[in-house]
């Protein structure tokens, strides 16, 4: 049989594109897998709310899923199925199994070794305690879009529950705990309805947004806020987002009350009392809109209470030229430290009571590294703050006690989630392992 040169005009281009393919996938999964191993070895495998669950047995490893996840590089494909390689990262959009050509993604809660704790809701958002209301984070979605659609239609079903009950001089249609995107949402809505209403947090305008590290870039689909209507934000900072934050409360005269923590919520027949630091509030219904980190988690040593010490770090630019204590060894430590560091003529140690940094990302440990090494900062593993004064900081380590000339501290330690609180005002929480 003669050969027919045709064959090779066809077959070697064929053979080019199917060995450049083959190379392209090879390289695609080693970044996957290196992504993952990376969070594997930091301890960083837990996500915090709603993810993708893959079944290999139906993955068809066409990347669909990663495509379509508006954070990018959540999922990636490895050895041809789809993984979820930074699943700290994962905000629950939820779009990854929408795009799923063969429903092999499950969306869930928790994990089988990680409990996720989740507040019984009914349809219209309301708890186990009829009149209290959840919105947001704190219900277990983490992403901006549900949190204002959240927020929207929970005010409307609260509203229509206080327009039922009796209440009386001084007594509030609703009490919304938070100013995140869901409180906003929220607070828009009752104004929209003439409720009467307040609105109260703990801290600042923003939410979780608000503890963001300056320049982060945010990712949401488009909402609807009441009185505004369509907010489109695509990819936007921090600092933009909080910005339009800013302009929604001038346009429509919201008057939050921030700084002022709630601490209580007691039942009065019908009626609620809520209790803050600052006063007491009694109204028909409150909308919680709280983010699920609750309230920072201190240290628990003399001194604290100072005024020099914070929880986060939002602008490493107004310590430029001080002496800093950053406590904590986790992702959120590493980058106040190493940012700091990079202010001028800025002191800066890192406190941590382990031995390494085993749940931080390689990237910032690798980037704290290269700061201790040229001496921006100086580390300090296996110590604890003993005592917190107003120009220095006493620290306990293996060698014995450590004295440091202080100016600021700022302590990152996570946050204390907000189950007990919820227990105590009686809502119904029920702990998710890896299931809706």
């Amino acid at each position: 049989m003669a050969f027919d040169p045709l064959l090779l005009v066809y077959a070697l281009p064929l053979a080019a594109i199917w060995l450049g393919w083959t190379w392209y996938q090879r390289q695609r999964s080693r970044a996957a897998l290196e992504v993952l191993e990376d969070n594997r070895q930091a301890g960083l495998m837990e996500p915090n709310t709603l993810h993708p669950v893959i079944d290999p047995a139906r993955c068809l490893g066409c990347a669909s899923c990663v495509r379509a996840c508006p954070e990018k590089k959540i999922l990636g494909i490895i050895d041809g199925k789809a993984a979820l390689i930074e699943p700290t990262m994962c905000v629950g959009h939820g779009a990854c199994a929408t795009a799923c050509p063969t429903d092999a993604i499950s969306l869930v809660f928790g994990t089988a070794t990680r409990g996720v704790d989740i507040p019984l809701l009914s349809p219209e958002f309301e708890t186990s305690v009829p009149g209290i209301f959840i919105a947001g984070e704190l219900g277990g979605m983490g992403l901006i879009k549900n949190a204002i659609e959240q927020g929207r239609q929970a005010i409307a079903a609260a509203a229509d529950l206080a327009r039922k009950r009796p209440g009386g001089p001084g007594v509030h249609d609703v009490v919304i705990v938070g100013c995140g995107p869901a409180g906003i949402s929220a607070s828009l809505g009752a104004l929209e309805r003439q409720l009467d209403f307040v609105t109260l947090d703990q801290s600042s305008l923003g939410g979780t947004v608000a503890h963001f590290p300056r320049g982060k870039v945010v990712m949401t689909a488009p909402g609807h806020l009441p009185i505004i209507g369509e907010v489109r934000f695509g990819e936007i900072s921090k600092e933009r987002l909080l910005e339009f934050w800013d302009s929604v409360i001038a346009r429509t005269g919201l008057k939050p009350r921030f700084e002022e923590q709630v601490t209580a919520i007691e039942r009065q027949d019908s009626l609620f009392e809520v209790v803050t630091g600052k006063g007491r509030y009694r109204t028909k219904t409150v909308l919680l809109a709280i983010g699920r980190r609750g309230t920072p988690r201190p240290l628990g040593v003399p001194g604290e209470e100072s005024s020099k010490v914070l929880y986060r770090l939002i602008d490493p630019e107004q310590f430029a030229g001080r002496r800093v204590l950053v406590v904590g060894g986790g992702d959120s430590a590493l980058e106040a430290a190493a940012q700091l560091a990079d202010q001028p003529n800025t002191d800066v140690s890192l406190s941590y009571r382990g031995t390494a940094f085993g749940r931080a990302r390689a990237k910032n440990r690798d980037r704290v590294n290269q700061l201790v090494s040229s001496g921006r900062i100086k580390q300090l593993l296996e110590t604890q703050v003993h005592s917190i004064e107003t120009d220095r900081v006493h620290i306990t380590g293996p060698n014995g006690p450590i004295e440091l000339a202080n100016d600021v501290v700022i302590i990152c330690a996570g946050g204390l989630l907000p189950t007990q609180f919820l227990r105590d005002i009686g809502i119904e929480v029920e702990t998710k392992f890896g299931n809706l």
